[in-house]
């Protein structure tokens, strides 16, 4: 008992340790994730986004230290109650995301490790388990080493904690797993492969015959049946097709998609800005300056926002036209780079560099 209590123990730190670590590497995606669990199509609780990047670093901090804490033996009630309540409250969303496909994608390892809602609830049923485990055989949980050498190790890790959030928000994440890395190449992960796996339907289709009622499958062809069609017919995906890692990367202005010219340009500056209302002002201005000194030295310059037409015209008033806005979906902006506004340098639709407004 003593020895799967002590395997139990190792893996469900190392779990929390590590999917903490990946989403204190971005605390602002994290954030953007617990504004869709906000929404009003999911929780309905709009009053909490304006505090998502705080709750978020609150929670993946906490996350690092609870599974410090387990590994070390310290704080022993604390720990356990900690656990199974953030556990439990987990495992109630994942499932209502899988149940109701509200949130796709849970966010628990950040863009690291991609789950479904089913898969993401099934790791949380996992840990439920063992965090019970643990807090019924919790006697046989033991501090490791010294007083001192405990308290000297939760004291680092709560410094590096707080060190490392602090240079990401303040910066860019040390480690990009999204499909916007630097070296990526936007035009080649927009490509579907030829032998790309496509989606498959399946059709059900009702007919009556004789007072009854019964319906006949196929792929989508019109089936033949001695009764007369009722029109109602329901379509199941059987088999997801292949999704390109960039699905959804679109500039358009006054109509007009400009994603070719900005793929196809030797060397091309993006500013982006998911809400212009919500950008950093002095940001605003220090890409403002960045533009100027790129289009000397050949530059061509634009602008990615999902902001409203009248933002626009306000920054443009207040900054000149120096370069052109275009829009794009707005997960879109936010994903590609973890700052408002952020600048990609790209030659020939690869991205060379990638800068957080305040490293410009």
């Amino acid at each position: 008992m003593t020895g799967l209590t002590h395997l139990i123990r190792a893996l469900t730190g190392f779990v929390f340790i590590l999917s903490g670590l990946i989403k204190l590497n971005d605390p602002v995606g994290f954030s953007f994730k617990l504004e869709e669990y906000f929404g009003a199509g999911v929780l309905n609780l709009p009053s909490l986004s304006p505090f998502a990047l705080e709750l978020a670093l609150f929670l993946v901090v906490l996350e690092v230290l609870l599974g410090v804490f387990l590994w070390l033996g310290s704080f022993k009630k604390f720990t356990l109650y900690s656990l199974l309540a953030m556990i439990v409250f987990f495992t109630f969303l994942t499932f209502y995301s899988a149940y109701f496909n509200k949130v796709t994608d849970c966010g628990c390892f950040g863009d690291a490790i991609k789950l479904t809602p089913w898969e993401s609830f099934t790791k949380d049923i996992v840990l439920l388990v063992f965090v019970l485990w643990l807090w019924f055989n919790s006697a046989h949980i033991q501090p490791l080493f010294t007083g001192r050498m405990r308290v000297l190790l939760m004291a680092l890790s709560t410094v590096f904690c707080g060190v490392y959030a602090y240079y990401v928000l303040n910066h860019l994440p040390v480690f990009d797993f999204r499909p916007y890395h630097i070296g990526s190449n936007i035009e080649s992960s927009m490509r579907i492969p030829e032998d790309a796996a496509q989606e498959i339907y399946e059709y059900s289709w009702e007919f009556e015959l004789e007072g009854r009622k019964e319906r006949i499958i196929t792929d989508g062809s019109f089936p033949e049946h001695p009764g007369s069609f009722t029109g109602i017919v329901e379509t199941t995906l059987i088999q997801e097709g292949y999704e390109p890692p960039i699905h959804d990367f679109t500039m358009m202005r006054d109509g007009v998609d400009y994603t070719a010219d900005l793929l196809i340009a030797q060397k091309a500056l993006l500013i982006t800005a998911y809400d212009l209302d919500q950008a950093d002002q002095e940001g605003l201005r220090r890409v403002v300056e960045a533009a100027e000194r790129m289009q000397k030295q050949g530059y061509e310059v634009y602008g990615m926002t999902a902001s409203s037409n009248e933002a626009i015209d306000v920054f443009y008033a207040r900054f000149g036209q120096g370069f052109n806005w275009h829009l794009a979906d707005q997960t879109t902006v936010k994903t590609i780079i973890r700052s408002n506004p952020g600048v990609l340098y790209l030659e020939r639709a690869t991205i060379i560099d990638k800068k957080h407004f305040k490293d410009l």
